[in-house]
């Protein structure tokens, strides 16, 4: 008999977590929903039974983890103009249901993913509102003036006060057991928070603070008169007598307001309005997990397409992703969706079984835990991490908390992004563009890289960068990082390519434009490598500036554009380099790359050591008797291993052959051991590391200049060559670290 395996300690740690979280999401989304129906102008059941159905239902079918759904304040607008134009709150719930059969479509469409498309500076922004809102919102509720709606979002609220007048009022309508209770909740969550044995503890501060609040309420409501709280100060969950009762709380649709005109555009409209708030309000919560998981957002519109259906079937508010729940849910320590759907097994078991109990809860506990929560969703470090990611990123993010703060969610968020669009746009129009002269050996060629995204508004500036180009110039449209070309560019393209350049005489070469022109063809016309008239055009000192040059494009990550199969054709039959380069044989030294030069533009010798030999003598006399090369670049580099054996071989007196075996290497050592000066080695054991490879350093340029004085003292024909200017030919340490190659004098 098979026995059952205990849960591992982790899953209890995340099943405790996820009850707890649910526990205290339910406690704070129950007047959540009562209020938002109540400012929908509809039955405040209506309000439950969409917590309840975005609690379990959305949370059993979401992709998220961490986000709660129910009704949202941002829609209370749209849901009393909407039953005002359909006349019936009946014939509301049939644009309800229809509405999420529209959001099901578009999550299978995969209408989702315009969610990726809204800037972070916008989402941070989001969040930083929610938190001053429930922060200005929750004043008056801790201090006992409880005339609107508990968690509502709108600056203007149902007595047509608005978010500040409101915060005024208190001054004429403060409840003293109220505010008792409020100020006292708000000490017990920062304390919870601040002693360290508290927060560790299993037991969640926010339910610590619901149950006190009732326990205050009850002990102050016996010393009778001012010291008791109405009705309206408290939770206010409608009351079912029987369960006959509690179903007659259910409407359904009526299906007769098929043919009511006023029906296709409220489908549209709750079904946009719902969807956005849903995909923003996912995407803000994702950025306040603490674990980072992203939700798909397809599946999230399928999964509020479920939840409306049903909604608008037995009499519920239209469902969306709600961002106050799910703070709450995130900073309450909710680990899986299992937590929202605990909040709605709660909704629906209190609301039915226990709502006494529920009307018991003063209003002004759960604003202190929203109060808490807005401070954590708006902190100051926000705003400061922000304002250092530039102006760019910090106004659309202050212009976006200030219009939801004094608007709407929505609203908000819509001038949000049109700031946004604002400023991509600026920046498309500053910097559309990248324009580098690249100094190749064959002239000047203007690199014109285009951007990833090349629209109409980037015409112009195209426009101009061509214009730019002298006659008998050379320019290059880079295109390989380009993934879309507005219709009108490419139309400048075509024109400059076949009427405007070749009337100015200016050679145009084109890469990566091919994906965008089907009757085109990558091209590159200037010359990128070396051939025998410009090798014969340079001197020594002109190929010696053309490899500084190259390294330090090499330095600065910027090589020049080659086509590299081009040059693989030219240099097949016979190539016409420009230097030759005696290096070691180290991999940290991969010549053409340190240089930034071609296939055929330079040859490499390597032996390690730079040792000069017969073969190594033969292949330089090759390199600038036979082939024209212009210079001899005798290379070392920093931090030589072979240096350091030939150091340390000779403070230690043994020589190499004896510890390795390696009697051609021990010849290698003992040549360099000649330009080591003894008197540089005292205390080399002590030196730290910075200084010994400053030694060896040393050493090796030393070894340079003898092996330089070696190739002219052999080489009666590299010697003729140097002494009519022919050829030059010099050292040059290059650093392994910095990339850097200093030629020596």
């Amino acid at each position: 008999m098979e026995t059952q395996q205990p849960l591992s300690t982790d899953r209890r740690r995340t099943l405790l977590a996820d009850f707890t979280s649910g526990l205290v999401v339910f406690l704070v989304a129950l007047p959540l929903c009562l209020g938002v129906a109540l400012a929908s102008g509809v039955p405040p059941f209506a309000g439950i039974l969409a917590g309840v159905i975005g609690g379990i239902l959305v949370g059993t079918f979401s992709g998220s983890h961490t986000s709660v759904s129910g009704p949202a304040a941002g829609l209370t607008a749209v849901v009393a103009a909407q039953i005002a134009g359909l006349g019936s709150f009946q014939a509301f719930l049939l644009a309800v249901l229809l509405a999420g059969v529209l959001q099901v479509v578009l999550g299978i469409v995969r209408a989702g993913s315009i969610a990726d498309f809204v800037p972070a500076s916008v989402v941070k922004g989001l969040l930083a509102a929610v938190g001053i809102i429930l922060i200005l919102k929750q004043i008056p509720h801790l201090f006992g003036h409880d005339t609107n709606i508990l968690g509502g979002l709108s600056f203007w609220e149902i007595d047509h006060a608005n978010t500040f007048s409101a915060i005024g009022h208190v001054i004429d309508d403060t409840h003293a057991t109220a505010m008792f209770i409020g100020i006292v909740s708000v000490l017990t969550l920062v304390a919870w928070d601040r002693i360290k044995w508290l927060k560790r503890s299993s037991i969640p501060a926010p339910l610590v603070v619901v149950l006190g609040g009732v326990g205050l309420n009850v002990l102050l409501s016996r010393m009778g008169g001012l010291w008791t709280l109405a009705p309206s100060h408290m939770v206010q969950v409608p009351v079912a007598k029987s369960l006959t009762d509690f179903v007659g709380f259910l409407q359904l649709p009526d299906f007769r307001a098929i043919t009511n005109p006023e029906l296709v555009p409220a489908i549209l409209t709750i079904a946009i309005v719902a969807s956005l708030e849903t995909l923003l309000n996912v995407e803000a919560v994702d950025k306040i997990d603490s674990q980072r998981r992203v939700t798909p957002p397809n599946r999230e519109l399928i999964a509020q397409g479920l939840g409306n259906i049903v909604a608008g079937l037995v009499g519920g508010l239209p469902v969306t992703s709600v961002i106050v729940r799910s703070s709450v849910n995130v900073e309450s320590g909710g680990k899986t969706k299992l937590a929202t759907i605990v909040h709605g097994l709660l909704l629906l078991l209190c609301v039915v079984m226990l709502p006494t109990w529920l009307n018991s809860i003063p209003l002004s506990c759960l604003a202190a835990i929203l109060i808490v929560i807005g401070f954590k969703l708006a902190k100051p470090q926000l705003f400061m991490q922000m304002w250092r990611e530039g102006m760019n990123q910090f106004l659309p993010f202050v212009i976006t908390v200030v219009a939801i703060v004094l608007s709407d969610l929505l609203v908000g968020i819509l001038i949000g992004l049109g700031f946004s669009l604002v400023f991509i746009l600026r920046s498309n129009l500053r910097n559309p563009l990248r324009q580098v002269v690249e100094k190749h050996i064959g002239g000047d060629v203007l690199r014109i890289e285009l951007a990833n995204q090349v629209s109409f508004l980037n015409r112009v500036a195209l426009s101009k960068a061509l214009d730019s180009v002298p006659r008998g110039g050379h320019v290059l449209l880079d295109a390989r990082r380009t993934d879309y070309i507005d219709a009108d560019v490419q139309d400048l393209i075509w024109e400059y390519l076949n009427e405007i350049a070749p009337a100015r005489g200016i050679e145009i070469s084109l890469v990566g434009l091919k994906d965008h022109y089907e009757q085109l063809e990558d091209r590159v016309q200037y010359v990128d490598y070396t051939t025998r008239d410009l090798q014969s055009r340079l001197t020594p000192d002109n190929v010696l500036q053309i490899l500084q040059d190259g390294n330090k494009r090499f330095r600065t990550g910027q090589p020049l554009t080659r086509d590299l199969t081009r040059q693989l054709e030219a240099s097949a039959g016979y190539a016409h380099p420009l230097a030759i380069v005696l290096t070691g044989s180290s991999s940290r030294t991969p010549v053409e790359l340190i240089f930034d030069v071609g296939l055929g533009d330079i040859l490499c010798s390597r032996v390690t050591g730079n040792l000069v030999s017969e073969g190594v003598l033969g292949s330089l006399e090759y390199a600038c008797a036979v082939s024209g090369a212009k210079l001899i670049c005798v290379m070392g580099h920093s931090n030589s291993v072979v240096v350091r054996m030939a150091i340390e071989s000779s403070l230690s007196k043994r020589r190499v052959l004896e510890t390795t075996g390696c009697v051609h290497l021990d010849a290698t050592v003992r040549e360099i051991q000649n330009c080591i000066q003894p008197d540089r080695l005292s205390g080399w054991p002590d030196m730290d590391l910075q200084a010994q490879q400053a030694i060896i350093d040393e050493v090796y340029q030393r070894h340079l200049a003898r092996t330089i004085d070696r190739i002219l003292t052999q080489s009666s024909v590299l010697e003729k060559l140097a002494r009519e200017g022919t050829i030059k030919v010099v050292g040059a340490m290059y650093d392994v670290r910095a990339g850097q190659v200093d030629f020596l004098s």
